[in-house]
């Protein structure tokens, strides 16, 4: 009976070991899955973190910038709401263009797509991104050449990357899909992946700015012309976007477009002088500018600190932290230093 005792003890022990065994092996393989490493400026690793799960910006898929359309007769646009991040800056005429970026994401429509602006290059560059557009300002193309930007030109496509809808007017209906975009890319030897760290500092833990002014209404006007409105949802804790009084909805499915984040730069945009006298912008966004991070219905004064053309953004509190922001889509409104932004605290009843 001992011998048998005995032989049952290491039976069990052998089950012992092999199981410990298993469930290590699992871990490290898991923990090799999980983690994410940080490269530098010069593309060299630095350091590997454990990745926190964060959803809306993840894998190692490169990001498509977008220039959409913002005109009253291009709305509504396709798209925006599959974007991670939106770029919202003034060009000519009081009229503002939106830069969206798109990782990873299958989207069937995106635009109308429009001309590129200067200034937009700029933010395609600090997101490693490959820049969409459909024709080009002189110094965009100028800029394009001498940063050595991958981009993708509707002008020169052959006619399968960009294609025109029925039911919009040119110069306001040119529109194309990450597929197109994907296949044009490869055909141009362009790199479609990218080790670059996100711009925001994400965090799947709830940012709640507990601290921050209240902000259930967020009104930015960029000029006399368009004045965006976010207006806060406590239900589903996003802001629904309005433009010149009203709601601004996607193409595709006619729901209202929705962010999670909404970050306000106040930095000073100028007219050119150029050959072709169309009163185009420029943009003075080197440097450290005010502004303001906006999520959950409170909002909190920020710095945003860039100090060069193709570097990150680096967006900082008063105390001179890097910003947590919230696991979701981001507006990233860049409106001049006098402008107006109205914080407001009682919510909106809506008609």
């Amino acid at each position: 009976m001992e011998k048998g005792r005995a032989k049952l003890l290491i039976i069990l022990l052998v089950v012992f070991i092999i199981g410990a065994g298993a469930f290590l092996a699992y871990k490290i393989i898991k923990d090799k899955e999980n983690t994410q490493t940080i490269v530098g400026e010069d593309n060299v690793a630095t350091e590997t973190i454990k990745e926190k799960g964060v959803k809306i910006f993840s894998g190692n898929d490169r990001p498509i910038a977008v220039m959409i359309d913002n005109h009253s007769e291009a709305w509504p646009q396709a798209g925006l709401q599959d974007a991670y991040m939106v770029y919202e800056i003034i060009v000519e005429g009081g009229e503002t263009r939106l830069m969206a970026l798109f990782k990873g994401a299958n989207v069937e429509k995106i635009g109308p797509v429009r001309s590129a602006r200067h200034y937009f290059i700029d933010y395609a560059m600090e997101n490693d991104a490959i820049y969409t557009h459909f024709g080009q300002s002189p110094q965009a193309q100028s800029d394009i050449k001498k940063f050595s930007v991958n981009d993708i030109n509707g002008i020169a496509e052959d006619g399968t990357t960009f294609w025109r809808v029925k039911d919009k007017a040119a110069p306001h209906n040119a529109v194309t899909s990450t597929e197109q975009l994907l296949k044009s890319a490869q055909s141009k030897k362009y790199k479609t992946t990218s080790t670059q760290t996100s711009i925001l500092n994400y965090t799947t833990d709830e940012v709640n700015l507990e601290n921050g002014q209240d902000a259930i209404s967020v009104t930015i006007p960029h000029s006399d012309l368009q004045t965006v409105k976010y207006v806060y949802n406590k239900e589903s804790k996003v802001y629904e976007r309005y433009a010149r009084n009203k709601e601004q909805k996607d193409w595709s499915t006619g729901k209202v477009i929705t962010t999670k984040n909404i970050i306000v730069t106040f930095c000073n945009n100028y007219t050119l002088t150029d050959k072709e006298n169309k009163g185009r912008q420029g943009l003075n966004n080197i440097g450290t500018f005010d502004g303001y991070y906006i999520t959950n219905g409170k909002a909190i004064k920020i710095k945003c600190n860039k100090n060069a053309r193709d570097k990150k953004t680096i967006y900082q509190d008063l105390e001179g932290n890097t910003i947590n922001v919230n696991d979701g889509n981001t507006f990233v409104n860049i409106c001049p230093i006098n402008s107006k932004v109205i914080l407001e605290a009682p919510e909106i009843t809506k008609n």
